[in-house]
This record gives C-alpha cells, structure tokens and sequence, in this order.
C-alpha cells in the first residue's frame, strides 16, 4: 500500500501515470487468485482508462489538475453513481432506477480528480459488522487467506480493495463501526467523522441519526486528506502532536471486556509505547457505557429507522433479502413511535454525561475490535454470527451513540493478525483527532 501523497508526488514528478496506476489496480482485480472477483460488484474498466488518459493529457500539457487527480478508489456499493443503481450489497435493488446524480460525497470525490474503479462489496444493506455477504461472495481478510477470515463490514469490500491495491483508497459508511472494523480486521486505517460534517444525500441510509461518511487508505493522513474533501474543507495535513503530556483515557469497562489473548497482547504493548514516548494513560471508568445498552435494547435508532426505510421493500421482496439482515431490519417493527421517541432524550443525556467525563483528556483509546477477523465457515450458525456480531459492533458502536469522531489506526506487530487501536475524539474535534492520530501512529510503525 502506497499513501496517496506519495501517489500523488510521484504523478507530479512523471515518475508514473494515471494509466499506469488504473492499469496495475484492474490487474490486481482481475487476478485470478485474489479477492477481485468477489470485492467488486462493479468494476468502471474503461471508463477508469478514459479518466486516466484524460488527467495524463492534461498534465503534459501544463493544464491545472487537482492535486490527487487519477488516484484510483473504490466506492462502497452504497453510494449513488449517476445512470447505475444502488443495490447496496442486496439482490432485491439490482433492477431498481438509476441514480439521475452522484451522491454528493462521490461528486466531491470526482472534483477532485480521483478516478474511480467500480462499486465494491459490503454487508447487504450495511446492516452487520461481519461483512459476509451470501449473494457476492465475502472478500477475505488479508491475514491468514488460506483460512478464508472475514473482513469485517459493512464496508467490506473497500478495506480489502486498499489492503490489496486494487485502489489506493476509498469510500465507506459508518453507522455502528463499518469503516472502523473493516480497517482493524484488514490492517488498513478507517475514519468515522463527526456525522454532520459530512452530507450524506445520495447514500441509501441505515440509519439516518447515525450514519456518517468516512475513508479507508493506508494512513492517517491518507484519511485526512479524503475526509477534508467529503467535508469541503480546505487541505491542511494533520502536523503530529507532541506526545509528552498527551492525555490518554483507557475505559476500563464494557470495551476491555471479551478479548483475545492476540488483541491484549497488541493493545497492551501499543499503551506501553506511547507510555514510554510521553503520553499520560488514565484507566477510568465510564459510567455513560453501562447505560447504553438498556436505552438500546428494544432496537435503537438502527433497527427503528431501517425498518422504516425497508418496510415496503420487505412486503414486496423479503424473501431475497439475507435472512440474517432481514431479522435484524425487523426487530424496528415491535418498537413503537413512543420507544423511539423516549430514544432522543435519553440519547441526549448520555451525550451530556459523556462529554462531562473526557473533559480532561485529550481522547479515548480502546481495541477497535476485542478479537481478530474469525472465519468465515465458523460463523455459518446463526446464533455464532449473532454472537460475534455484537461483539464487533460494541466498540466502535460507542462513538455513533455519542456522536463523536473516531479513528482506527493498526497496531500489530508486522506478520501478526491485524489489530485495530481505535481513538476516540471529541464532537467536531476531527482536526484534532488527525493530529493525535498521526502522533500515535509514528509511534506505533
């Protein structure tokens, strides 16, 4: 994986082209013996070669081009792309209407010169942290490929897309960890913003409250840079803060709970280095976690909205849907408009209670994921794969309740299984949250 600055000086400089770098991304797709088949559910062949011969062009000729202009990414099969449908992982939405517009985050995207290499992979409907998908195939994590591990989802199919090189980045949604796992479980960074700062229009949603839009690539500043487009924001790369003093806030409960002895072993040694590179580690206990669960447990906004989305579509196709989406989507059936309603308030004083206690530290550092990527063939029973599921969700599912911005960065040993740190920052704290991120990850290579 090469960081998309890199990318980007080494299209200045001539030292490659456009052509070359879509050439050598459709190469990795159409290569037999990789994931290719079963990450993209659309591969943009010739109309990636037009785009790139068009930035070549423009750049011998002296024609202003953006400064990641023919970069290759993968968008999540979420992300409306005008004259295609937006089947979202399903089989039921293959035959719906095209797109009349790009999603805004994907215009945005296009703007800046990036050319994309087709729709890719994700849990039908985003709906599942696991990233199986049984109507594509499930791309596997890099780690461990002979024994066909999950990549975790929902956006499934952009981590192992980056992890691979068949992009050097791309799009994904979050609504309860579906950047964040995807990037532990395959060894890449993912990036979940502060939700509002970053338009959805033009994404088929899960959860409206919750959604947000975010990158996968292969560092920090790979995602800032992405995440300052998504939110039109001017790009300014993350400048490293100085990890003596930084203030660090392990919680102590729900997030420790459940892990694997490769999980601790990695987390434990990533706090003993950023303890010895300065940083000041509280362990401390957050009692908004253990009251998350009871406010949710009728569904929350996930089950509830989807419903609402879906109910027409389940009357008229539910028997083409993934039968483990389709019961999750139904738990928002038995909620009533009062259960929901009783959700905002609650929602509220979790928030207010939360940012009470992090007042004094810098962020929150947790395991993104308490286990590695399991296989795939071990999650075939309904009850393991229910199991497991919530098991990955429960981290990363903290910053969506909370509205906060958050970063998974690896933090494994090289040729160990992937393993994710996940920091958690303040509401529209996400400037900051890249300059934490990007200290932290120095230290951690």
């Amino acid at each position: 994986m090469r960081a998309i600055e890199d990318l980007a000086q080494s299209l200045a400089d001539g030292r490659t082209t456009s052509r070359a770098l879509v050439e050598e991304a459709l190469s990795r797709i159409a290569d037999p013996a990789g994931e290719g088949s079963r990450t993209f559910i659309r591969v943009h062949a010739e109309q990636a070669r037009t785009a790139a011969d068009a930035v070549d062009a423009a750049r011998r000729v002296g024609l202003p081009v953006g400064r990641y202009a023919g970069i290759p990414i993968a968008l999540k099969d979420l992300f409306d792309i005008a004259g295609e449908p937006t089947p979202a992982g399903s089989k039921v939405l293959v035959d719906a209407a095209p797109a009349r517009h790009n999603a805004t985050v994907v215009q945005r995207m296009l703007n800046a010169g990036f050319i994309t290499m087709g729709r890719v992979n994700m849990t039908e409907f985003a709906f599942s942290g696991l990233g199986i998908n049984p109507h594509y195939g499930t791309p596997t994590s890099p780690w461990d490929r002979g024994a066909a591990r999950i990549p975790g989802g929902s956006s499934s199919g952009t981590a192992v897309a980056v992890a691979d090189g068949m992009a050097a980045a791309g799009l994904g949604t979050d609504t309860g960890g579906s950047c964040r796992i995807p990037a532990a479980f395959c060894g890449v960074v993912g990036y979940k913003p502060t939700a509002r700062r970053v338009p959805i229009t033009g994404v088929l949603p899960l959860a409206p409250s919750l959604d947000s839009v975010g990158p996968l690539a292969p560092t920090v500043a790979c995602c800032a840079a992405i995440d300052a487009i998504l939110a039109d924001e001017p790009l300014i790369p993350p400048v490293p803060t100085p990890m003596r003093g930084l203030r660090l806030a392990v919680p102590e409960n729900i997030v420790l709970e459940g892990m694997d002895k490769t999980v601790a072993t990695a987390f434990e040694h990533a706090l003993s280095v950023l303890s010895i590179a300065g940083a000041t580690i509280r362990r401390v206990r957050f009692p908004a976690f253990d009251t998350m669960g009871a406010v949710n447990a009728k569904g929350g906004y996930a089950a509830s909205e989807a419903y609402a989305w879906h109910r027409a579509l389940l009357a008229a196709k539910g028997a083409g849907y993934d039968p483990r989406i389709r019961v999750r989507i139904m738990r928002g059936e038995g909620m009533s408009a009062a259960d929901y309603l009783d959700l905002l308030p609650a929602r509220a004083r979790i928030i207010a209670a939360f940012d009470a206690s992090t007042r004094d530290f810098d962020c929150v550092v947790m395991p993104t994921v308490p286990i590695v990527a399991p296989r795939i063939i071990d999650l075939d029973d309904e009850r393991e794969y229910n199991r497991v599921n919530m098991l990955v969700l429960r981290n990363t599912a903290l910053g969506n309740f909370l509205d906060r911005c958050a970063i998974s960065i690896p933090c494994h040993r090289p040729g160990d299984a992937p393993v994710g740190l996940m920091l958690m920052g303040e509401t529209m704290g996400d400037a900051r949250l890249f300059r934490i991120a990007t200290a932290l990850e120095a230290e951690l290579r």
